[in-house]
């Protein structure tokens, strides 16, 4: 007789899959709406408000983004590392969410200092919620199931309703009635994303899942205090400290090994080499079947890093570029233009993942390398896109919108590609024991890659004291920098598909 395991087989089913998948869809929904609805407007009020003084407001905005972005991404490692530790999924999920809400009301109020201790209680918050929420969905689903790549597709889209809302929704009461309005509503988004995930706990469709190691650990006392009260009460004391590193964004040199770099960047730096360093370590202990997956994990992660690179983009230079010189009168404002990739994940993200299914039916589904390797070119040809736009400039300097739908058309396929499948193998690749904290390094990916967006700001920044700098003055600056972008991408995309033979040996039965 066949041992039934109840662990899975007692879920109650929705099209298919466990019934929990769905409360984790409309709570991640709802904090990716606070997210992407902020985001939309960052970019715009950092060049607008907090840095309208400044010829070199470009350059200030691309540094404090570049910084937020990387910190955001960054904490997930440490977030990780705690909840498989110490907090488990739940209480990191509440924890973040908490946080993040009251980083999102703070940025309301109209003050500087106020700007950046607001980032920086979201930086913390996100490090928290973000690598469990996905690492949550992975629990739900027995190992090797088919049905995970589709179940953490349909999470995805989940993710990209809240974005696609978002920046319309926030970017309206932004320019409606004021930037803090809209980032009024972000914060009221991750209020109700907490109370769904309440509700799946209060109904039970969790079961034992997500729960601390052990209560033991918990209680455990350090300084007198226990370990469920004081990772709370130093994740709040931290939010200050980041606040002070946000807000010194300059340059600590200008020559030297810190040439052109801030204090994010250096410590940033630091953080790396240490999850470099704890991998090593973790590879050296681990079996040689786990060695050759997690090798496989950390390279899909470099492989993410150059994507999103670029992706990333979307909430700073493309935005700028939308402002400046895309011709959106009648159609949207350019924090609204955020929306775009949010949208064509949304109709897209069904039919791709049909066509995954399709293709497995017939053996034909191409191996997780090979589908990064397109995902990267599909980025390439986005960005080209753009960097023959210019072209079509009419007298003010503006291209059509099209253009700018058409490349987020391209890229939201090559995000299709790889993020969704790549978050699903992330969870097959790696040994359980660390599976929170390789979620976590999974998305450092980011993290690394706002470096990138950060350099490439850098590089684009227009100077200028004209607040509606646009048209010919900047056209040719952002379709130069897209083209060179477009030529790395395609490069990055071939490279990984010569790899890919090589990469799918490693990976063993896993596709």
């Amino acid at each position: 007789m066949t041992e039934v395991n109840t662990e899975y087989s007692d879920q109650k089913q929705i099209l298919g899959h466990p019934q929990g998948l769905f409360y984790l869809f409309f709570a991640e929904l709802w904090e990716r709406f606070s997210f992407y609805g902020m985001r939309a407007l960052l970019t715009l009020y950092m060049v607008n408000v907090i840095f309208e003084a400044l010829a070199e407001r470009d350059f200030a905005t691309a540094a404090v983004y570049a910084s937020y972005g990387s910190l955001v991404y960054a904490s997930t490692v440490i977030g990780g590392k705690i909840s498989d530790q110490i907090l488990g999924m739940r209480n990191s999920i509440f924890l973040g969410g908490i946080l993040m809400a009251i980083g999102h009301f703070v940025l309301a109020v109209e003050n500087d200092m106020a700007f950046f201790l607001a980032l920086s209680l979201i930086i913390v918050g996100n490090g928290f919620f973000k690598p469990n929420i996905s690492t949550f969905v992975g629990t739900l689903y027995e190992k090797g199931d088919p049905k995970k790549d589709s179940g953490f597709t349909i999470f995805y889209m989940g993710i990209n309703i809240g974005g696609w809302v978002a920046p319309l929704l926030c970017g309206w009461l932004a320019a409606k009635y004021g930037w803090h309005y809209g980032f009024g509503l972000a914060g009221i988004g991750m209020l109700t994303g907490l109370i769904v995930f309440w509700r799946g706990i209060k109904r039970n469709v969790f079961g034992a899942r997500g729960l601390p190691p052990n209560e033991q650990v918990l209680d455990k006392k350090i300084l007198g205090i226990k370990q469920g009260i004081l990772v709370p009460v130093l994740a709040v004391i931290s939010a200050p400290l980041i606040a002070l590193l946000l807000a010194s964004y300059k340059s600590i040199a200008t020559e030297g090994i810190f040439g052109g770099q801030n204090i994010v960047n250096v410590i940033f730096q630091g953080i790396g080499i240490a999850v470099l360093a704890y991998l090593a370590y973790e590879m050296y202990r681990a079996t040689l079947e786990e060695r050759k997956k997690l090798f496989v994990a950390v390279l899909i992660t470099v492989f993410m890093t150059i994507f999103w690179g670029f992706h990333e983009l979307s909430g700073s230079v493309i935005t700028l570029f939308a402002a400046r010189n895309i011709d959106l009168e009648g159609i949207m404002s350019a924090a609204q233009t955020n929306s775009l990739n949010s949208m064509w994940i949304i109709i897209l993200a069904i039919p791709i993942s049909m066509m995954w299914t399709w293709l497995s039916k017939k053996n034909s589904n191409p191996r997780t390398p090979y589908k990064f390797g397109l995902g990267l070119l599909f980025a390439g040809i986005s960005f080209y896109v753009l960097a023959i736009s210019g072209a079509s400039a009419n007298a003010n300097g503006l291209v059509p919108f099209a253009y700018l739908l058409l490349m987020y058309f391209l890229l939201s396929i090559g995000e299709l590609f790889m993020s969704p499948v790549g978050l699903s193998k992330i969870t097959d690749l790696s040994p359980k024991r660390i599976v929170a904290f390789m979620m976590g390094v999974w998305f450092l990916s980011s993290a690394f890659a706002f470096q990138i967006v950060g350099f490439i700001g850098k590089q684009l920044a227009i100077e200028s004291t004209d607040k509606n700098v646009g048209g010919f003055d900047t056209l040719a600056i952002y379709t130069d920098g897209f083209m060179l972008i477009a030529k790395y991408a395609l490069a990055a995309g071939l490279i990984v598909l010569v790899a890919s033979p090589f990469i799918k040996k490693l990976m063993g039965k896993i596709h």
